[in-house]
C-alpha cells in the first residue's frame, strides 16, 4: 500500500517569524496555504499563481478608476484576492521546492504591475479636476514607491540570511548575477535574458542605497570567505529585528489599508500624499539605522579575529 504523502504544516511555509506581519499570519498566510494546497493538487506551479495575481491586481486597479464606492469595493477584493495568491505562490514554492530564479523575479514584478495600474486608475479618475499635475505627482510618488518596496524587501532578505543561512534568503549580490547575466547569450533566451537585466538593474539599485552595508559584506566575504562569524550573526540580527516592523509597513498592508481609506472617503490623492510623507519617513528612518549600525559592525569585524 502506498505511503499517503505527509503534508507540510502551515508554519513550515513561512519565512520565519522574525519577518512575517499580524495581518499576514492569521489572515494572508492561512489562506495563502489553503490556496497553496489546492493549486498543488490540481498541479499549479507557482509562478502560474503569479500570473493569475498578476490578473487580478490588474482588474482591481481598473475599479478604482471609477467614481463608484460599490465598484471600488469589488476592486478592493480583487486587491486582497490578489495578495492572497501572492502569498500562495511562495508558501507553494517553499512546501515543494519549486524555487528559481524567474520565481523570484516574477514575484518581484507582480506588485510594480498592480500598482502601476493602480496609479493609473487614479491619474485618469483625477484628470479633469488636476489636469497634467496629478500625473507628475504620481510618477513622483512612484519612484520613492519603488525605493520603499525595493528596500524593505532588501532588508527582509538581509535578516533571513544571518537567521537562516543563504538557503532561507533570496539575498541577491550584483557581481554574480551580472557574472550569470553575461554568460547568457540574447539569441534564444530573450525572455530570461530581459528578465536578468531588469533584476540585475533591481539590485544594483537596492546596493547603492546601502553603502554601508556594501562595505561590512565586502569584509565578510573578504576576511571570513563568506561565511560570518556566529557572535556577528546573533548581534546582527539581535539589531536587525526592530526594523523588520519597517519592512512590512514599506511592503502592502499599511499602504494598501491607506489606500482603501482614501477610496472610501473619494480623496484618493490622499494615498499619494500618504506614500511621499509618511512612508518615506519610515524608509529614512530604516535605511539611516540600518546603515548606521552596519558601520558599528564592520569595525568590530575588522578587529576580531
Amino acid at each position: 500500500m502506498k505511503k499517503e504523502q505527509q503534508i507540510p504544516s502551515l508554519e513550515s511555509t513561512y519565512k520565519s517569524l522574525d519577518t512575517e506581519e499580524f495581518i499576514d499570519i492569521h489572515f494572508y498566510r492561512p489562506l495563502g496555504y489553503k490556496w497553496a494546497l489546492f493549486f498543488h493538487r490540481l498541479g499549479v506551479t507557482p509562478n502560474q499563481i503569479t500570473v493569475a495575481s498578476i490578473i487580478l491586481g490588474i482588474a482591481a486597479g481598473i475599479c478604482f478608476y471609477f467614481q463608484s464606492l460599490p465598484i471600488n469595493i469589488l476592486g478592493m477584493f480583487f486587491l486582497i484576492w490578489a495578495n492572497s495568491y501572492d502569498s500562495a505562490d511562495g508558501q507553494l514554492a517553499r512546501m515543494t521546492g519549486q524555487k528559481s530564479q524567474l520565481g523570484r523575479i516574477l514575484d518581484g514584478a507582480c506588485g510594480d504591475i498592480w500598482f502601476i495600474t493602480i496609479y493609473a486608475a487614479i491619474c485618469l479618475r483625477l484628470t479633469g479636476q488636476w489636469g497634467i499635475w496629478i500625473w507628475i505627482f504620481a510618477a513622483i510618488t512612484g519612484f520613492f514607491h519603488s525605493k520603499q518596496a525595493s528596500m524593505a524587501d532588501y532588508y527582509r532578505n538581509i535578516h533571513l540570511l544571518f537567521l537562516k543561512g543563504k538557503s532561507g534568503s533570496e539575498l541577491s549580490y550584483s557581481v554574480t548575477l551580472k557574472e550569470e547575466y553575461e554568460k547568457t547569450p540574447w539569441k534564444g533566451h530573450f525572455i530570461y535574458k530581459l528578465f536578468d537585466w531588469f533584476y540585475l538593474n533591481y539590485t544594483i539599485g537596492q546596493e547603492q542605497l546601502s553603502p554601508k552595508f556594501q562595505q561590512m559584506m565586502h569584509l565578510i566575504r573578504t576576511k571570513y570567505n563568506g561565511n560570518a562569524p556566529d557572535w556577528f550573526q546573533k548581534a546582527f540580527r539581535t539589531k536587525s529585528l526592530p526594523l523588520m516592523k519597517y519592512t512590512n509597513m514599506l511592503s502592502f498592508n499599511t499602504r494598501i489599508i491607506a489606500l482603501f481609506i482614501s477610496l472610501f472617503i473619494d480623496m484618493p490623492w490622499l494615498y499619494f500624499v500618504f506614500e511621499m510623507s509618511v512612508l518615506n519617513i519610515m524608509l529614512a528612518y530604516m535605511v539611516g539605522r540600518h546603515e548606521k549600525f552596519c558601520v558599528e559592525f564592520s569595525k568590530e569585524l575588522e578587529t576580531n579575529d
